[in-house]
């Protein structure tokens, strides 16, 4: 039985991961700090053998005894909340947490993928986005301290690739939802189905009119597998193409739960603030055969059963 060790992992995209990982026959290490993470969204795995948890912070020197074959390092806070209320921790996790597991990596001769972001391009004056395309980002703005902090990520991944010999792989990874994101984490998706069902107002941004563009979590964990399978060292995007716009998305969220009470509450733009967002998966439908195969409203009605269990 291969070994994963799997950072983040009381996370939403993290415990998903252990699940996939665990299902498919790996003896998994998860390991977080349960800043943002939560040990609900692992609870029911601790009863199983091919399971252990590490509580520690990867900014910190990381040990696992015994050997690894694969890393995944998806510890980061992730929403603009919680990094704007953590900057230097959110930043201190994207270098100095992705340089003690890359050295953990190659003291154990095992595979590392690590998480990036779709917030590598910023506001993107390319649209859609490929792999190839540098980004707009503006390093001293609010969401420079998250965007900064993956852009390192990945280039000290491919330093320690280029100059190592390191396994590496990096996957930039767009809006992602489904069961277990947290109520009020500050994503869009969490806050509309919280304030719908609430009856309160739906925070649309602006006019509504950026787009942004939504993969089912099963999806996305789907592509990471095949990724950190593949042979290529590169970065590509895991996401959903299908583009649409923010106010048209409130409108499906309100039409889903159908609480009379809720409406549109329009508020001020963020600062940088993307106006745009949506994968060119060229890359990943050629080398890795994916696509996203789970439609919005199929993945929103999943979404919601969830929802409806947590929101008080």
């Amino acid at each position: 039985m291969p070994r994963v060790l799997i950072t983040g992992a009381a996370g939403f995209l993290g415990s998903h991961l252990c699940d996939r990982f665990i299902a498919e026959g790996y003896r998994v290490v998860g390991m977080d700090n349960l800043l943002t993470g939560n040990l609900d969204n692992i609870q029911h795995l601790f009863p199983l053998k091919e399971f252990e948890f590490h509580f520690h912070d990867i900014t910190k020197f990381v040990h696992v005894a015994g050997e690894l074959d694969y890393i995944l390092h998806f510890a980061s806070p992730a929403s603009p909340i919680d990094y704007l209320k953590m900057p230097i921790q959110t930043l201190k996790v994207g270098a100095l947490g992705t340089h003690n597991l890359l050295g953990l990596a190659l003291s154990k001769k095992a595979r590392m993928l690590v998480a990036s972001t779709s917030e590598v391009y910023g506001d993107p004056l390319v649209h859609p986005q490929p792999e190839s395309y540098w980004g707009n980002v503006n390093p001293v703005g609010p969401r420079g301290v998250y965007d900064e902090a993956k852009r390192f990520l990945e280039a000290i991944t491919m330093a320690y690739h280029n100059f190592h010999g390191l396994d590496t792989r990096i996957v930039r990874i767009f809006n992602t939802y489904g069961p277990r994101m947290r109520m009020e984490d500050g994503r869009v998706l969490p806050a509309f189905f919280t304030q719908a069902i609430r009856g309160e107002g739906l925070t649309v941004f602006g006019d509504g009119s950026q787009t942004r563009s939504f993969c089912y979590v099963d999806d996305l964990v789907e592509g990471i597998y095949r990724l950190l399978l593949s042979d290529h060292h590169l970065p590509v995007n895991i996401g959903n193409p299908t583009e649409i716009t923010i106010l048209d998305f409130a409108q499906e969220i309100l039409n889903l739960v159908g609480n009379p009470k809720a409406f549109i509450d329009y508020r001020p733009l963020p600062v940088d603030d993307p106006k745009v967002r949506q994968p060119d998966i060229t890359k990943a439908r050629d080398i890795l055969n994916w696509e996203p195969r789970v439609d919005r409203k199929e993945g929103l009605a999943r979404t919601y059963e969830y929802f409806k269990q947590v929101v008080k």
